[in-house]
Formats: C-alpha cells, structure tokens, sequence
C-alpha cells in the first residue's frame, strides 16, 4: 500500500513538472523580447526541474540515486540564476530596442561603475 502512495505522489511531481514545463514553452514564444523570455526559462530551470526531480526521488527512494539527483537540484539552482544574469546583462549591453521600451540609466547600463 505505501508503494502505491509514493507512486502517486512521485508521479504527481512528475505531472506537475511536466506542465510547469509546457505552459513556460508556450511563454517562450509568446514574449517579444529576450528579457521577457529568459523570465519565462527561468521557471522551467527551477521550478519545473525541481519537480521532476522531486518526483523521481520519492519513486526511486531515499538511496545514493537520491542523493545524486538532489546535487543536480543543487546545480541548476546554482547555475540557472548566474547564467540568466549574465545573458540579461549581456542583452542590455547590445540591444538598441531595449532602450525604446524600457527606462536603463547609465551607470546601469556600465555595470554600475561611476
């Protein structure tokens, strides 16, 4: 009877997952700029990741597997907001359109460097 719990909710973080990563698909095409769609990878990078993996540790079990996919939990929450930091600074820095749409100061757009 307990396995048949866990399935349940392995497999319900797995679903959960599953459309967190779908419904941010569609908000990737959606958005015009590449501000707005990094905002929309970014939910699927860590929100929707985590529940996958989530769900694949509660059907696997507590085990070494378990530790192994709660570090890659740990890495892409690491790296995900890093990466989208670097790419949005990377866009303010190139874009000539960001500018006619959104409000960026000098100092800003330098780094923050007087």
């Amino acid at each position: 009877m307990m396995e048949w719990v866990r399935f349940g909710i392995g497999s319900l973080c797995i679903l959960c997952g599953l459309a967190i990563a779908v419904i941010a698909a569609f908000g990737l095409f959606k958005f015009r700029f590449a501000l707005n769609r990094m905002h929309a990878a970014a939910i699927t990078d860590t929100l929707g990741i985590l529940m996958v993996l989530l769900g694949l540790i509660i059907l696997r079990g507590f085990c070494f597997d378990s530790l192994k996919l709660g570090l890659i939990i740990l890495f892409f929450w690491f790296a995900s907001p890093v990466s989208s930091h670097l790419l949005a600074g990377l866009e303010v820095e190139i874009s000539d359109r960001l500018k006619d749409n959104c409000e960026i100061e000098e100092n800003e757009r330098k780094g923050g460097q007087s």
